[in-house]
């Protein structure tokens, strides 16, 4: 039995083989088993595609290994196609001589008809692929045949047959499955038992074959000591934004309305109750944003879920948070867009949109995430600055970091976050709700009901100090400046930005949000190669680090990878008057590591 470093697997098939439960159970048992790794579902747009066609085709990929692993991976090196769909819409990204393992019993005249071949693909693919043709299908009944169920629920249990080919391949332990399925279908005593038996049955299936090289170990990685989890990237938000209502003493409340890929958020948090977390799912987007503003005019830690097409709807609301000077949180999970675009799909279009999206002068902090397990962190960041700088902060995700998931360190609490800084009004009698701290230019939060705070709120221009609705000209100028230099000056309260791989070299690549993890494994990768490349990735976007601009100049050529066609760039050059390179993707992928690597080899 050979040992390997990484390995990269994708199930695929349709919607409703299982190929997300497949996926998830192969990474929770690689995790369980010590394997560094990162997955990346992919789902189609639509509820139910028809089935059999590309359009309905649903991934799952796994990248696991004995190394520290980062990206979900380029290329497959094995594919599971569960129907000559899923074959077509993944065999371009198959890497040469991998595998790929056929469920023939799919592999049928309407199968082809159906994914738009005119004859089956297979034998021509035998040249350039390690083929294992299997009939999962029929094997899966087989099985199962002396189970009381009927032949449609036998072939739904096909997943678990696939699912325990690849344990055999990988030498996975297949005991958690199996614990987990006496769980899962406890209450129905014979879907558990078939469930398992299929899962043996491919087992057992795969040890029969007379296949070169099919079994395969990857050791545990050698990873920094301490107790992990497997966590998904929204999962990781709904927690985030938990402790941090905890560490600042605030009730949480999330207002929202389900949208892909950020509805996970406000599944997470509504099964929380017990921790005081309060959960309402609005009418429409314009009604969670406003619930949003009132929960944080009354005191809460507040924040409201969505993706592209929802901000748009919250711009209102959120200039009234704006003006109102409320501590709140609006989460965007960006997806491609415009419009509906690629609901299933990632993308980074929305950076423009969280800096100017809303009407008149209205600053908002703007921070990103840079991976499912930095969530945690960057929630807790955010809803810290909006906290402590009373003033709204929108929170960039994306499709990949959201539904993506990879282990988790269990932080120190204790340790490795500091307290949040709550400024509570305190009542006396010449209160004014807009007198501010000479530094941060902070107003003190006044919670309604409180006795001698009462003051007027709206979305009409406020005077200074008082709060009262002004008119006067030179006093729209003075508050249109101070809620901007209040914003300015968060720069105080965030960190340096620093750089990675090797900052005295001539060429620097710039990332930010969800690409960071591919960026940072080309720079290792040219670096190794003999190519001096720095990495500068950003996590505030608004204000900028204090010292970035100085970084930036102190590089020859600067290009900034994006997906999308290129905002961060020009807001960069239009901060610092610099000349950056471009490197955009717009397809509804994240980049991989290879492109990043091409890109730079090219260009020096």
């Amino acid at each position: 039995m050979k040992d390997l470093e990484h390995v990269v697997i994708r199930f695929s098939g349709d919607s409703g083989d299982g190929m997300q439960l497949t996926g998830t159970q192969f990474s929770n048992t690689s995790a369980q088993m010590g394997n560094d790794l990162a997955t990346f579902p992919d789902f189609p747009a639509e509820i139910r595609a028809p089935q059999g066609t590309v359009a309905g085709v649903s991934g799952f990929q796994i990248h696991f290994g004995a190394v520290e692993i980062s990206t979900p991976g380029d290329e497959p090196d094995v594919l599971v196609a569960m129907n000559p769909a899923a074959l077509k819409a993944n065999i371009s990204d198959v890497k040469k001589g991998g595998t790929i393992i056929v469920n023939e019993d799919a592999f049928t005249d309407l199968g082809f008809k159906k994914a738009g071949y005119e004859s089956d693909p297979v034998p021509r693919l035998e040249k350039e692929y390690q083929l294992i043709r299997a009939k999962i299908t029929s094997q899966t009944k087989e099985a199962l045949k002396d189970l009381d169920l009927d032949s449609k629920s036998k072939a739904r249990c096909k997943n678990f047959y696939a699912l325990g080919m690849t344990y055999f391949m990988f030498s996975r332990d297949p005991s958690a499955t199996l614990e987990w399925i006496q769980i899962k279908f406890g209450h129905h005593k014979i879907l558990a038992e078939a469930n398992a038996l299929a899962l043996k049955a491919g087992h057992n299936f795969a040890d029969t074959l007379e296949v070169n090289g099919i079994a395969c170990r990857i050791k545990p990685a050698n990873i920094v000591a301490g107790t992990y989890r497997q966590i998904s990237g929204n999962t990781a938000l709904a927690w985030g934004f938990m402790y941090a209502a905890e560490n600042s003493g605030r009730d949480l409340f999330l207002g929202s309305y389900p949208i892909t890929p950020a509805s996970d958020i406000l599944h997470e948090l509504a099964r929380h109750k017990n921790f005081g977390v309060k959960t309402f799912q609005a009418e429409d987007e314009i009604a969670a944003m406003s619930s949003a503003v009132g929960a944080a005019y009354a005191g809460a830690l507040a924040l409201t879920t969505s993706s592209g097409p929802g901000i748009a709807l919250k711009s209102e609301a959120l200039n009234l948070a704006m003006m109102l000077e409320l501590p709140l949180v609006v989460v965007d999970v960006q997806r491609g867009g415009p419009s509906t675009g690629l609901p299933t799909k990632t993308e980074q279009s929305d950076l423009n949109m969280a800096l100017y999206g809303r009407n008149g002068e209205s600053p908002i902090i703007v921070i990103a995430a840079k991976s499912p397990s930095d969530c945690f962190e960057t929630a807790f960041e955010a809803s810290r600055l909006a906290i402590e700088h009373m003033t709204p902060v929108m929170l960039l995700s994306d499709g990949y970091i959201a539904n993506g998931s990879t282990p988790w360190k269990l932080p120190d609490l204790e340790k490795d976050f500091p307290k949040i800084k709550v400024n509570i009004a305190k009542p006396k009698d010449d209160f004014l709700p807009y007198a501010r701290d000479p530094q941060t230019l902070v107003r003190d939060w006044a919670i309604p009901g409180t006795e001698k705070l009462m003051h007027r709120v709206g979305g009409l221009e406020k005077e200074e100090n008082t709060g009262n609705v002004s008119y006067d000209p030179s006093n729209h100028e003075a508050m249109v400046s101070v809620r901007e230099e209040k914003v300015t000056r968060v720069s105080n309260n965030i960190p340096d930005q620093t750089v990675e791989g090797d900052p005295q070299a001539k060429h620097c690549l710039v990332s930010w949000g969800g690409t960071y993890g591919s960026l940072r494994k080309a720079v290792e990768s040219l670096n190794a190669d003999g190519i001096p490349t720095a990495h500068i990735h950003l996590r505030y976007l608004n204000p900028l680090p204090k010292n970035l601009g100085e970084l930036l100049r102190s590089f020859e050529s600067i290009t900034v990878c994006e997906l999308n066609r290129g905002q961060l760039a020009g807001y960069l050059n239009s901060k610092f008057s610099l000349n950056v390179g471009q490197y955009n993707k717009v397809q509804g992928k994240p980049f991989k590591e290879r492109e990043i690597y091409q890109l730079l080899e090219t260009r020096i």
